[in-house]
This record gives structure tokens, C-alpha cells and sequence, in this order.
């Protein structure tokens, strides 16, 4: 289990001489590893190659906090951190910069960009504190957009919460976040329009006990780009309403996609207890097993 110490106040660092022997013994095994006669993948990595695993760490690291077990979160954080002190020995090892400009780089920034903590400049709230960051930032890197330095990345569900939060923090925004349900109604109507260009939209109620109907391809290339428009115009609504909701709508999604899957899971387990596999069940025998599974949670 990790180490707490529960009578540290909040804000205070930890003990320095722990911090230093520590973080100091994690520097020294890393560059130990890239060494001519450490770990031959370790010497094989480049910044470019160690990407994915970067990006793994990352989402290990959200799962673990999902699961609120702080022994996981502690060692997700840990892997996090490696791939920072790998990728920094691996420029260093190509002559590009170390963990030490790495570090300056950091705390530097931190202090330059809270004024209101490190300087004079008075703040009435968090939303003053991110409009400051913003014009920090586009001055220090002379950007030109404010949209400038987002992720090419970046999710694209969490990319359009980032876009419309960018242009929110400079003014650009619904005055009242209710207005956002109708802009998503009327850009549901856009959607049904070039699905159903007859303006007949089937009233059809969810359900298992129907006969099934094939989905029917869009063949002409033109309306399907159109629909393709209009339905990112409804996601793109849906992202800003996660957004003036304080809602990570990629995280909504992603314990979307985890709770679906968990009870798909579930109707596999029962199927197999019966020897069967899911494609032998009918539709109804399915999405019963599927209740049972969600009322069990």
C-alpha cells in the first residue's frame, strides 16, 4: 500500500530529503537502463517509438482512478511518471535536453502563469485564473489563434469540449447554457431532414419484439457526406452541453462504452453456463439477460 501521511496539510509538499533520494533513485535506474550495458529495448526507444506507450500509461492511469483503489492510482501514477523521466534520459541521450530543463521548463511556467499566486495580479475567481493562463500563453508563444497549440490528438469528442470551452473563456458562447437543447433540437432536425428527405420521419418505439430490418446502405456519396456533417453537428452540440455542465464528455463516453460492454459481457457468461454462444440466442433472450445483468449492478 502507499505511504500517506494524513496529518500533512494540504499544499505542503513532502519531506525534501525523501523527495530528493527518491526521485534521484528513479532518475539514476532509468539513465541505468539506457546504458550500453542496460536493457536493449530500453536502448531501442525513441521519443517516437515510446508514443503509444505514453498514451497507454495515460488511459491505465483513468481507469485506475475510476476504480478509486488508491494502491492502483499510486502505481499508474508512477508509470506516468517513467514515461517523463524515460523520454527526458532519451533526449538527453540525443543531445536535445535533459530532465533538468524539462523541470525548470515546468515550475517556470507554473510561476509566470498564477500571478495571482507568485505576483500582484488579483483574481475573482477560477474563471479569471483560466482567461489569464489563455493570455499568458498566446502572448509567450505569439500565437495568432486561440485555438492555436490544442492537440492535433487530442479526442475528438474531448477536441470539440476544448474548442467551444476556448472560445467560451474570450466571450464566444450561449449566454444561457439551457439554450443549447434547442440548438441540439434543431440540429436533430437538420440530421432527420437529409436521412429522410421525404420530411416522413418513422415514429418507431425501441424495443427487442420487432421484426428485423436491414440497415439500408447510402449509396450516393454526396448525401452521405451530408448526413456525415450534420451528424458531427449534433455530437458537436452534445460536447458543449458536456462542456456547460462541467461533464468530461470523453470520460461520459468511456464509462458508456465500459458499462455496455460489461453487460454484454454478463449475457456471454450466462450464454456459456448454458453452453451457447451469443449468436444462438434470440434478440428477446439477449436483452433479458442484459436486464438481469444491469439490475444486479
Amino acid at each position: 500500500m502507499p505511504s500517506t501521511d494524513s496529518a500533512r496539510p494540504m499544499g505542503q509538499p513532502p519531506n525534501s530529503t525523501d523527495c530528493t533520494a527518491e526521485f534521484w533513485r528513479l532518475v539514476e535506474v532509468t539513465a541505468r537502463l539506457r546504458a550500453p550495458d542496460g536493457c536493449p529495448w530500453d536502448r531501442e526507444q525513441t521519443l517516437a517509438t515510446i508514443k503509444p506507450h505514453t498514451l497507454e500509461e495515460t488511459y491505465e492511469l483513468l481507469e485506475a482512478i475510476d476504480t478509486d483503489d488508491n494502491t492502483a492510482i499510486c502505481e499508474e501514477l508512477g508509470d506516468v511518471l517513467l514515461q517523463v523521466v524515460l523520454d527526458s534520459q532519451i533526449a538527453a541521450d540525443e543531445g536535445r535536453f535533459d530532465l533538468v530543463d524539462v523541470i525548470r521548463g515546468l515550475t517556470e511556467k507554473l510561476i509566470v502563469r498564477h500571478p495571482h499566486v507568485f505576483g500582484e495580479t488579483a483574481v475573482k475567481n477560477s474563471q479569471d485564473v483560466l482567461s489569464n493562463w489563455d493570455r499568458i500563453k498566446q502572448q509567450q508563444k505569439k500565437r495568432d489563434s486561440i485555438f492555436d497549440g490544442l492537440p492535433a490528438a487530442l479526442p475528438t469528442l474531448a477536441r470539440a469540449a476544448r474548442i467551444t470551452e476556448k472560445a467560451a473563456r474570450h466571450g464566444y458562447d450561449f449566454p444561457d447554457r439551457n439554450m443549447l437543447f434547442d440548438k441540439l433540437r434543431e440540429e436533430v432536425n437538420e440530421l432527420q431532414q437529409e436521412l429522410y428527405p421525404d420530411g416522413i420521419f418513422p415514429q418507431v418505439a425501441a424495443g427487442v419484439d420487432a421484426a428485423v430490418v436491414p440497415d439500408e446502405p447510402i449509396d450516393d456519396p454526396a448525401r452521405k457526406d451530408r448526413i456525415e456533417a450534420e451528424l458531427g453537428d449534433v455530437l458537436f452540440v452534445i460536447a458543449n452541453i458536456a462542456r456547460r455542465w462541467q461533464i468530461n464528455p470523453e470520460e461520459a463516453l468511456r464509462h458508456s462504452n465500459a458499462k455496455f460492454e460489461r453487460r454484454v459481457r454478463y449475457i456471454e457468461q450466462q450464454l456459456k453456463a448454458q453452453g451457447r454462444e451469443l449468436r444462438n440466442a434470440t434478440l428477446l433472450e439477449q436483452e433479458a439477460l442484459y436486464q438481469e445483468g444491469k439490475g444486479k449492478e
